[in-house]
């Protein structure tokens, strides 16, 4: 079929939106209290009580479609249902493009019908993997369905060429960073976002966004070799100052060739970057460690699922080595297991989360098995009469019940056995906070005399990030933890006091004033909030191509 195009061109006046919020509620479109607007919190430290990362992500999609067309465009990311009517109203737009994921699908429903409403000559796209519902065209009134990567159809559909090279746009990874109660400038996640690629070539068959671009051998490739990788990251250095980096690849490890590329560039150029990345076990194995922290990985999202999946990517792989590993050198590890697999009954379900808590990683993400749309799990659940037909879209993200029938676990037991296992990796293993630091501390004390200036330099500036922002948070985390878990609490003592006698005496007085500050915050926090406070993001706009005139209206 065509690519459609519209008459105006570069012309047309775009906006593009996320869905509307709240976000964390329960209500008619849609939204889940379970579900907030964050990843930490939603999926990953959500049983940490005052210690939970908190902070949010804006739509990154958006921002690299927007930064790469000619027309003028408006991008309103986290808006509200009455913000979103009155751009609507107020825009005269010939483009409404809507993105969402599946859980948004009556947001985007809503949102559809609204703009027929209020700006009915627009044309509405929709995109992102809410796309991948089967019959989608049935559930939401929209002019056109983006599946797969949407710079390239955007730029065609306004008569631009798809192909010319994408100019990746200076993305601040997270903000609204707090912790204990308190907002904290310099947060955990304080980077720049890069988009190398999107989609997976190793393709396991629960991965919605390799099935999305493709699927099993495929990706979408932006940033084709290291040179154009370097140069989005000096840009983004340049425009945001900053030196660490969030590699949005879902395996950047895995094209050794481009990864070594940027690493003569970064050495060549006296760069020293931080670099946050997603890989498989495999990918890593593809380097020396040395390798590794010469590239300046502080941070692997890893794939850990479980010691007895079939997934190709953890073949032979003996994961609690290699965190261990990893860890040992400075590299913060957040693993990520599936709560649920096939192979998972009541009398060995409790074992496996039990080895994944032993990794004892810096950051656990635990997630159910879920066939979601568009994916070869789901195809394979559907032809087998699998699926509950009776779960929502809506609940279908990985953080509340099977939205399938498990052979061996009822769906109400696969919350239960979720909710323990986030409970336990803090019981054993503290806040994500300490093991953090922890980390930082094992890097900067095993390369702060290395013979590469740029080594030493990287790991002097995390141990000084880390003294600067969050010492004063062990003080706090060891008291606070001493009576409900003495063992985690002696273990925050232990690096306390080790990073202590790192710091001067004046940055000891200091962090001995902050302590019972934050202490207090904590405590409060966790009075007042026992599941957690409940946060949205701000709205953001940010209006490009447009004429002095049009921007202040």
């Amino acid at each position: 079929m065509a690519q459609a195009q519209h008459p105006k061109g570069i012309h047309a006046r775009v906006l593009l939106t996320s869905v509307f919020g709240p976000y964390a509620q329960d209500d008619e479109f849609g939204s889940r209290s379970i579900n907030p607007m964050e990843l930490y919190q939603n999926q990953v430290t959500r049983e940490q009580g005052p210690f939970s990362l908190r902070m949010f992500h804006g739509s990154w999609g958006l921002k690299l479609i927007q930064h790469n067309l000619s027309a003028p465009s408006t991008l309103l990311d986290f808006p509200s249902r009455a913000r979103f009517i009155r751009e609507l109203t107020r825009g005269r737009y010939d483009v409404v493009g809507i993105s969402g994921i599946i859980v948004n699908v009556w947001k985007v429903r809503e949102m559809c019908r609204l703009v027929r409403e209020h700006s009915p000559h627009s044309q509405i796209v929709v995109g992102g993997h809410v796309t991948a519902i089967p019959a989608i065209e049935r559930l939401v009134d929209a002019d056109h369905l983006v599946r797969g990567e949407g710079v390239a159809w955007m730029r065609a559909y306004l008569g631009e060429d798809p192909a010319q090279p994408i100019v990746h746009p200076p993305i601040a990874s997270s903000f609204g960073f707090r912790i204990m109660g308190l907002p904290m400038a310099g947060g955990v996640g304080r980077a720049a976002t890069i988009i190398p690629s999107v989609g997976c070539p190793i393709g396991c068959d629960f991965c919605t966004t390799s099935a999305f671009f493709g699927g099993k051998g495929k990706s979408v490739r932006f940033l084709d070799n290291g040179a154009d990788l370097f140069e989005a990251m000096r840009q983004a250095e340049e425009t945001l100052g900053l030196t660490t980096f969030f590699m949005m690849d879902e395996n950047f490890l895995l094209d050794r060739k481009r990864a070594m590329e940027l690493l003569g560039l970064m050495k060549a150029n006296g760069k020293v970057w931080s670099l946050y990345v997603f890989a498989s076990a495999n990918a890593v194995a593809k380097y020396e460690l040395r390798e590794l922290v010469e590239l300046g990985i502080s941070w692997v999202w890893l794939g850990l699922e479980s010691p007895n999946s079939s997934y190709s990517k953890l073949n032979g792989a003996d994961t609690r080595a290699l965190t261990s590993k990893l860890r040992a050198h400075g590299i913060r590890v957040l693993g990520s297991t599936i709560v649920g697999l096939e192979h998972h009954t009541p009398g060995n379900i409790a074992g496996e989360i039990e080895h994944a808590v032993a990794h004892d990683t810096d950051f656990h993400q635990f997630m159910l098995f879920t066939p979601v749309p568009g994916t070869p799990l789901y195809q394979r659940m559907e032809s087998e009469g699998r699926l509950r037909s009776e779960v929502d879209m809506a609940d279908i993200h990985g953080q509340y019940q099977f939205n399938f029938q498990h052979r061996a676990i009822t769906p109400a037991e696969s919350k239960t056995w979720l909710d323990w296992a986030f409970r336990l990796d803090f019981e054993r293993n503290g806040p994500s906070l300490f093991r953090l630091i922890r980390t930082t501390v094992e890097g900067w004390r095993r390369y702060r005399d290395d013979l590469d200036p740029r080594i030493r330099e990287r790991f002097a500036r995390e141990r000084k990030e880390t003294a600067a922002n969050y010492a004063a948070a062990l003080w706090a985390m060891e008291r606070y933890l001493h009576r409900s878990n003495a063992r985690v609490s002696a273990r925050v003592r232990e690096v306390r006091l080790e990073l202590d006698r790192e710091l001067g005496g004046l940055r000891r007085a200091c962090n001995r004033l902050i302590g019972p500050v934050l202490l207090w915050a904590a405590r409060r926090e966790a009075r007042r909030f026992p599941q957690g406070r409940i946060i949205e993001p701000p709205t953001s706009i940010v209006r490009r191509n447009w004429n002095t005139a049009e921007a202040e209206r």
